[in-house]
């Protein structure tokens, strides 16, 4: 599935759009700033794929501080049958920066 844009991001946000937000960047990142979605650090993701499970067929979108991290757990997502994935390049920097 494809990206999604920062400035696409804001706007479902600000539109209250109701989609499975995941923030894989670590806690105290997470404390220190987020957008309101669930946290599950990139290193905990596999201990912690069963809270996913039951969105596997249902959009996703991941992010991160700047979009590494997230795409790397878009990748494990994609191989554990997860069929709709989004990351957001450029992560939380983009997304304070528009």
């Amino acid at each position: 599935m494809e990206d999604i844009t920062v400035s696409e991001l804001k706007g479902r946000l600000e539109k209250g759009e109701k989609f499975h937000f995941l923030d894989v960047r670590e806690e105290w990142e997470f404390e220190e700033d987020n957008l309101g979605a669930k946290n599950i650090p990139l290193g905990e993701l596999p201990h912690r794929i069963s809270e996913l499970e039951k969105f596997k067929d249902e959009e996703i979108v991941v992010h991160c501080r700047s979009g590494a991290r997230s795409s790397n757990a878009k990748k494990f997502l994609e191989s554990k049958g997860f069929s709709q994935v989004r990351n957001v390049p450029g992560g939380i920097l983009a997304y304070r920066a528009l």
